[in-house]
Parts: structure tokens; C-alpha cells; sequence
């Protein structure tokens, strides 16, 4: 059984359910500053506990994937993203770093199990249209990152604590799934011709792959841009985050064409200028470490990075050997490995280098995105 609502319609209640999950998530991001100085916690214990939210993460992979299976994607979507925003609440609350820990393990979980029912939602809403919208969805979080951002940063400039920014949070979101509910894919009666728990084949490891690679690239622009532009590039103090804007900028930006691209050129041609557009952001900023080559190449970068993901999710839910969530879920969890080892995984190759010699390894990936395109069958 699926909605019975018109096509676009469907598409703005999903559109919808993107845009507050990346707006929860951004402002727990915007606030993290403010919750370390509130907790007195320094820089390592800060580190220490923020790995909580990949744990909770973890937790949930297998978990959602099922869940998608068992009850379908709109119930586990609803309760997932009003978990989410109330867990968010807890992210406010905490009053030492044993509960925000805690908090943040339900935080990564429901984080995890929105991502997975709202992009199997997603699928389903793509198959209506018959043409590749994936990327759009993802570009609507992308934009509710920045109006999170945005909304973070006007709260610490008037002095307002985390726990009202984050209630007023929790219930927009609240109210925006009651809203959009009736609209959402009703897929729990869906027939299940494929099985929810068999091994992934070699098609959707391939697709995990592709996805890892760029998430590896993904994880270490988000938490090496600003010390690259610092430390290599020597950029002014005002320029030391002008390398992460502008491979934001470009990441929404180019998750808003990347469809239109895909149904022109097909999803491997995509992919492969996905990754040539990385590959050659990355070798820019390493041979010309000066701050105009370098925002360039953070712009290649970005819109290299943009679609992939996406793009990926919307393969293996059109899986012929598993039920889409539990698809989505197999290539999530190898794409989101490379997201976790990315960023360490460029200290050391910094510490036994330099951080220059550490970004070629993210050139690396980039090849790699090509040459596993280049092998999938897409």
C-alpha cells in the first residue's frame, strides 16, 4: 500500500522530513561550544565524548533496517525524527559528561534510523517520478544545515541557553511530522519479494565502497579544512574557514544539479566526474597551497562529494536482491566507516608527514571513486 497522494505532494512532505533532520542536527552542531564551555570540558574530553554519537550510530545500523522491513518507513520516520528532536532536548538538559555521552549514544541512534527510513522514502518517492530527484532531497539538508547554523549563531549572540534554543527546535519538528505524516509513503504493506536480511551481493558492496571513499573525503574536509587553510595555505585569520564555506557552498549547491546531470549523463558517467572533480580539487590545494587556488580546489572538492552519496543510496534501494531500508542500511554502514577513520586516519599520515602529504591520500580516494564507478555495474 503506498500513498494516494499526488506525486508532488509526496515529494514535499519527504523534501520536508530532510530538511528537519539536517535542521536537528545542525543545531546540535551550532551549540557544541557552548555546551563544552557550560560542562567545563576541555578539548580531549570534548573529543572523547563526541565519539558517543558514531556508537549510537553503529547501534542502529542493523536495527533500522530492519525495523524499515517490519513496520515500514513511515512509522519508524515518524518516531525516529521525534526522537530525534527530543533527544536533542536532552543534548540541553545534561548536567555533566556521563549523561551527554549517554544522550548523545540515543541522539546517533535516531540520527541513524531517520537517515535510513527517510532515504527509503526517498527511493520510493524517485520511483514515482521516474527520474533521478535523490540528490535534491539531500541538497534540502544540506540548506537546513546552514538556517540551522545560522539560527545557532544568532541564539549564542543574544545570550540564549541551548535547552529553549533546542525546545523550540524539537517542537517545529514535532508539529512538521504530524503535519507531513498522511503524505508519506505507507510501505509497511508493501510485498516483499526480497529478502530484509540477505548478505549484501557484490553490486551493493561496490555501491558501499564508492560511498566510503568519498565519506572518507567528506569527514576530513569537515574537520581538516579550516586546519589546512591555517597551517599549509597560511591564510589571514579572517580566511582560515574560507576553505570549509566554500566546500559547503558547493556541496549544497551541487546537490540540487546533480540530478538533473544524472538523468542526462546516467548515474556511473556522474559518479566518475564526482570523483574527478575531487581528485582535482584535492591535487590543486596540495600543488598550489595559496589561498585563491586553495578555494577553488575546496570548491571542486565539495561539488565532487556532493552527489555521491546520494546517488548511492538511490542504486541500492533499487536493489534486486534486498528490501530498499535494509539495502540503504548495508551501504550506509560501509559508507559511514569511511567518515569515522576518515579525519583520524589524516592526523597520523600528518604526524608522520606532513598534512600536504596527507590530503594525496584523500586524492587516493578520489581515484578510487572513479576506478570502483568505473567497475559498477550502474
Amino acid at each position: 500500500m503506498t500513498s494516494s497522494y499526488a506525486p508532488v505532494v509526496i515529494r514535499r512532505a519527504v523534501a520536508a522530513m530532510f530538511f528537519m533532520a539536517g535542521l536537528v542536527f545542525s543545531s546540535w552542531a551550532s551549540r557544541i561550544a557552548t555546551i563544552q564551555q557550560k560542562l567545563s570540558l576541555s578539548e580531549a574530553a570534548l573529543g572523547a565524548v563526541l565519539f558517543a554519537l558514531p556508537v549510537g550510530l553503529m547501534i542502529s545500523l542493523p536495527l533500522a533496517g530492519w525495523a524499515v522491513n517490519k513496520v515500514g518507513s513511515r512509522k519508524v520516520l515518524a518516531v525516529a525524527l521525534m526522537m530525534y528532536g527530543v533527544s536533542l532536548v536532552g543534548l540541553g538538559l545534561v548536567p555533566n559528561i556521563y549523561l551527554l555521552a549517554a544522550n548523545l549514544v540515543l541522539f546517533g541512534m535516531a540520527s541513524n534510523s531517520v537517515n535510513i527510513s527517510v532515504n527509503t522514502q526517498a527511493v520510493a518517492t524517485e520511483v514515482l517520478y521516474k527520474k533521478p530527484i535523490m540528490a535534491s532531497f539531500h541538497g534540502l539538508w544540506s540548506l537546513a544545515g546552514f538556517v540551522g547554523a545560522s539560527v545557532g549563531t544568532l541564539m549564542i549572540g543574544q545570550g540564549v541557553d541551548p535547552m529553549p534554543h533546542f525546545i523550540l527546535i524539537a517542537i517545529i519538528t514535532v508539529i512538521s511530522v504530524i503535519v507531513c505524516l498522511k503524505y508519506l509513503h505507507n510501505d509497511k504493506g508493501a510485498e516483499k519479494k526480497k529478502s530484509a536480511f540477505a548478505k549484501p551481493d557484490s553490486a551493493l558492496i561496490t555501491l558501499g565502497l564508492i560511498a566510503f571513499c568519498s565519506m572518507v573525503i567528506e569527514g576530513a574536509m569537515f574537520d581538516w579544512s579550516t586546519i589546512y587553510f591555517k597551517k599549509v595555505v597560511l591564510a589571514p585569520g579572517a580566511w582560515v574557514g574560507a576553505g570549509y564555506t566554500a566546500g559547503m557552498c558547493a556541496m549544497a549547491s551541487g546537490r540540487f544539479v546533480a540530478d538533473s546531470f544524472a538523468a542526462r549523463f546516467g548515474l556511473k558517467t556522474t559518479l566518475q566526474v564526482s570523483g574527478t572533480l575531487s581528485l582535482t580539487g584535492l591535487l590543486l590545494v596540495v600543488i598550489f597551497p595559496t589561498l585563491i587556488p586553495s578555494i577553488i580546489g575546496f570548491l571542486f572538492i565539495g561539488a565532487g562529494i556532493s552527489s555521491v552519496v546520494p546517488l548511492v543510496y538511490s542504486a541500492a534501494g533499487r536493489s534486486t536482491t534486498m528490501q530498499p531500508g535494509p539495502a540503504i542500511a548495508a551501504v550506509s554502514t560501509i559508507s559511514f566507516v569511511g567518515f569515522l577513520v576518515g579525519p583520524p586516519v589524516i592526523g597520523f599520515l600528518a604526524e608522520a608527514s606532513s598534512l600536504k602529504v596527507s590530503f594525496l591520500f584523500l586524492a587516493f580516494m578520489a581515484l578510487l571513486v572513479i576506478a570502483f564507478t568505473t567497475k559498477a555495474k550502474v
